[in-house]
């Protein structure tokens, strides 16, 4: 199948883009240690990727140090990473492109190494995750069992993601993603398995939804709505997620977005719903794009394993206004023109996708010299 429906020219919030390959949030655990900060190698990675009227939406960045995953993913929350993630912007939008910054908080997933009182990390409830996270000092630990958020204590959590917000802003992006999905921390508010609050903040679907939603009214009014989108994974099973029956509760969140104008809404598709960390076999669940489309008024962008021929057959069906590449980006920095001219794709090394330095990061080559 052709792939021109993929370079059709479409607007997403306030960017004009010339086609419709957009680069995934990607964790690449290439920070600086300590301080969490992007720095010129990060630059470099970008720049290459980057496209003139193209979309890059940037890695998972923490949006509180007690929201961190391991010592090497950047964050935005200090000065230090506001002027390491403004190299990062100008290095892209010099190559003609745009860029949104993912913001995020993991929740249970942290550690204890990570909290500024060494006590336990937050989330919804008192409900561990299993499996094991990097400490700060490198090692490896069982998950903890969270402190379950106080609801006096959200209000400070909301005002977190919108500070982040406004720090991306100063940075130069041109707009946020709020990460919503793969069992971080407002997943664990939105899911049944993970939410087991009797207040306000749990319960029905309209209080696990609440905190979601509010986060990002919270960061609407400060970017604006149309410098917004939100990330979601209806079918995750990634990080101990998953919700017997997504689709009450995930219409529910869907449509109340869809009313807030925002830039677009971001689908993880079933088929990538283990973020890579787990094999999933959704038998006869549709793809996620195609059965929320018709709550969504706005640009949906889909994500999950999409080669040129299926991503094209997504937009031109109609499914799906743009599709969003992961893996394939990172072994391949001019994905967006291999896929246009119908040229063979360099397979990726996933040993090097979250070690340090520069081997399967910037080493990879464009079609012109591979």
């Amino acid at each position: 199948m052709s792939t021109e429906s993929l370079f059709q020219p479409l607007r997403v919030g306030r960017l004009p883009l010339a086609h419709r390959v957009v680069m995934a949030p990607l964790t690449r655990m290439r920070a600086s240690v300590p301080g969490c900060v992007p720095t010129a190698l990060n630059a470099h990675y970008y720049a290459q990727r980057a496209t003139p009227g193209g979309l890059i939406i940037a890695e998972a960045s923490q949006v509180d140090p007690g929201g961190r995953l391991a010592p090497s993913t950047p964050g935005i929350h200090s000065p230090e990473q506001i002027e390491g993630w403004r190299g990062v912007v100008d290095a892209i939008h010099a190559k003609g492109g745009a860029v949104y910054l993912q913001l995020w908080h993991v929740g249970r997933l942290s550690h204890s190494s990570y909290q500024a009182d060494g006590g336990p990390p937050v989330s919804a409830s008192a409900v561990p995750a299993t499996g094991s996270v990097r400490t700060a000092s490198g090692g490896s630990e069982p998950f903890q069992v969270p402190r379950a958020l106080r609801s006096d204590e959200i209000p400070a959590l909301i005002e977190t993601y919108a500070r982040a917000a406004r720090n991306a802003m100063a940075a130069g992006f041109d707009g946020v993603e709020i990460h919503g999905a793969n069992g971080y921390l407002l997943e664990q508010f939105l899911q049944s398995r993970t939410n087991l609050r009797e207040d306000a903040w749990g319960g029905s679907i309209e209080g696990r939804a609440r905190l979601l939603l509010e986060v990002t009214q919270a960061v609407a009014a400060v970017c604006g709505a149309d410098r917004v989108g939100v990330r979601l994974s209806p079918y995750g099973v990634a990080n101990g997620s998953g919700e017997a029956d997504p689709q009450p509760l995930y219409r529910h969140v869907i449509r109340a977005l869809d009313a807030m104008d925002l830039a677009y809404l971001h689908l993880i598709e079933p088929r990538a719903s283990g973020a890579g960390q787990a094999e999933v076999d959704h038998a006869g669940v549709p793809s996620a794009a195609e059965l929320f489309r018709p709550d969504w008024r706005g640009v949906l962008i889909a994500a999950g394993n999409f080669k040129g021929d299926s991503a094209a057959r997504m937009v031109a069906d109609g499914h799906a206004d743009a599709i969003a590449f992961g893996r394939l980006f990172i072994s391949n920095p001019d994905l967006p023109a291999r896929l246009r001219a119908g040229a063979a794709l360099t397979p990726y090394d996933r040993s090097t996708f979250y070690t340090q330095g520069e081997a399967g990061y910037i080493d990879y080559p464009t079609m012109d010299v591979a």
